[in-house]
């Protein structure tokens, strides 16, 4: 099975090209093999129209099995892709984001000041990361073995959780 995946980058100076992005070269580089397939990357002004609109397309119109967002999880007046995303989901997975901020929480306090979710919409797993390149690093790595599992099971290709 491949797994289409999209980026979503959620940046005000980004979209306006006043920064570059610097987790989309992390985010393939940590899923570069035969199970991943990078589908669509864009960077987004952090507004929930912006954010709804890139997420829809991945799910609703491309069918991309995977969407990972990047930025906009912590405690700025613009950060929203929280609450830009959860509308979105028709199931919340949040051991996930609990996972990576455990995870985080390991190397950095401050995790905890993430406010990530992830979830299920159609058949799109989507999951909220950090916005730093080395988290975003971390993050992926930490969570993309289980997260081929889960999408297996999302498309009804693997039915079986249990460890032999």
């Amino acid at each position: 099975m491949v797994i289409r995946y999209g980026i979503i980058v959620i940046s005000d100076k980004g979209s306006e090209g006043e920064r570059k992005d610097g987790c989309k070269e992390v985010i393939e580089q940590s899923l570069k093999g035969e199970v991943f397939a990078p589908s669509y990357y864009t960077i987004v002004p952090d507004e929930t129209e912006d954010i709804q609109k890139a997420i829809k397309h991945c799910s609703d119109t491309l069918g991309i099995e995977l969407v990972l967002t990047s930025g906009g999880t912590g405690f700025s007046k613009r950060d929203i892709t929280p609450e830009a995303t959860l509308p979105l989901l028709e199931k919340l997975t949040p051991g996930i984001s609990e996972a990576i901020r455990y995870m985080s929480l390991q190397i950095t306090p401050k995790a905890m000041l993430s406010r990530a979710v992830s979830g299920i919409r159609k058949e799109t797993l989507i999951i909220n990361l950090p916005g730093s390149p080395k988290a975003v690093e971390e993050s992926v790595d930490y969570i993309k073995e289980p997260i081929i599992h889960g999408i297996e099971i999302m498309k009804g290709t693997a039915s079986e959780c249990a460890r032999k």
